[in-house]
């Protein structure tokens, strides 16, 4: 029906708003702290470790000090990495070829100083240090490349480690130990990183889809209202067309019958006039049940527990419905749009000579000064002109309430 349509098309946008807040926001932002704080806890990581063991030798200073400044530099071209690997996962951009290459040189200098400190006797941890190293990098280069070419980079580097601890004077069991150790952390970090941003990436998919679906479901009410219209108007304005080229021909003849025409022509216009206004009069006709069925599955579609009380008004007359059902619209876009509800009643009853509706929710936002909007504005007129009221504010609690009264006619009473 058409209310129905007409509540898709003006409460599916707010969802669609609410779930970018609600969802989509703290998703990306979850997401992308999560790729941070993997880069710099290596980052930041490497430093604690180094200065865990006592530095004895001006030598051996200069070296923590150096390897410290090559993992501050991989920190901030990793950290910058990680920022357009992210957007380009999304397909909102490219990575620079020169930050990736900047990138992994300050990661392979900084590796190479955790095996020079470790030569020197300068940390006892190495497999850890060397995970340090190496994650900020491979955490953040898996987002551009296929999952193979990820797997073949791990296992390079891999390889590159098994040769290089042996050089630090370990025994086989740990040069064993540290390649495992790395290949662990790396490759979970990574698995880490790649199905966050799949996840993120499903989810902007999915707003990209109800921007779709919302953009359809305007063309389709446009077709159909067009549709509504041609049949209406094309008809009779074709027959007045006829009739006043005859008329026309008529009175340039002098012919008496050009005078008939032209009544016949007024008379067709006042009815295509008539028959706009029923069209215009029915397109915006509100359904009080199908606007109360309507809001509560959006509601519920954006994750808020709505509950309908006392009955959907179909005994009530068309005029009251369709006030209420206005009211019911107006209330749950803003319902989705201010404050964070979680739990909304919409309660329907016959109060004495009047019929009552009232819409209340939790997570009120707080009291804004000044003249409220123009939606409730424009409720209290509509409902001045069936001698109702309309009463909205904060009810305690953080809850807010809004109460519609429409006075019943003397039958209905």
């Amino acid at each position: 029906m058409v209310p129905l349509g007409a509540t898709a098309l003006t409460m599916g946008v707010r969802v669609k708003g609410w779930s970018a807040r609600s969802g989509l926001a703290k998703v990306d932002l979850y997401t992308r702290g999560t790729v941070y704080l993997i880069v710099w806890a290596g980052v930041l990581g490497l430093p604690l470790l180094l200065l865990a063991r006592p530095v004895s030798k001006d030598g051996q200073l200069v070296l923590v000090a150096t390897v410290m400044l090559l993992a501050l530099a991989e920190g901030v071209f990793c950290g910058r990495m990680a920022s357009r690997a992210m957007d380009a996962y999304l397909g909102q951009g490219q990575v620079p070829r020169k930050l990736v290459l900047w990138a992994a040189a300050a990661t392979a200098a900084t590796t190479a100083g955790v095996v020079v400190a470790a030569t020197a006797d300068l940390t006892g941890l190495l497999p850890t240090m060397l995970a340090a190293a190496l994650a900020p990098f491979l955490t953040v280069h898996c987002l551009l490349v296929r999952n193979r070419t990820t797997a073949l980079i791990q296992l390079a580097v891999l390889a590159v480690i098994c040769g290089l601890v042996p050089l630090t004077g370990r025994t086989a069991d740990e040069v064993l130990l540290t390649v495992v150790s790395v290949g662990f952390t790396n490759g979970w970090l990574t698995f880490t990183a790649r199905v966050s941003l799949w996840v993120l990436a499903v989810m902007w998919e999915l707003r990209e889809a109800r921007d779709v679906q919302a953009r359809l479901a305007v063309a389709e009410e446009r077709l159909r209202f067009g549709r509504d219209m041609h049949d209406v108007l094309g008809r009779n304005l074709a027959v007045i067309a006829l009739k006043s080229e005859l008329a026309v021909q008529l009175s340039r003849r002098g012919r008496a019958e050009a005078a008939d025409q032209m009544v016949e022509v007024q008379r067709m216009a006042r009815e295509a006039q008539q028959e706009i206004r029923e069209l215009v009069r029915g397109y915006r006709e509100v359904d009080l049940g199908v606007e109360l069925q309507g809001a509560q599955g959006v509601l519920e579609a954006a994750g808020i527990d709505c509950r309908i009380e006392g009955g959907m008004g179909g005994d009530l007359p068309v005029p009251i419905q369709s006030a209420l059902g206005w009211v019911v619209r107006e209330a749950t876009t803003n319902v989705l749009r201010h404050g964070d509800a979680a739990r909304c009643v919409i309660r329907l009853e016959e109060a004495g000579d009047h019929a009552v509706l009232v819409v209340e929710n939790d997570g009120a936002p707080e009291p804004r000064t000044g003249a409220g909007g123009s939606g409730l504005a424009g409720l209290r007129e509509r409902l001045t002109a069936l001698d109702g009221s309309l009463d909205a504010g904060p009810a305690g609690e953080g809850r807010f309430q809004l109460t519609a009264k429409v006075p019943l006619p003397q039958e209905e009473r």
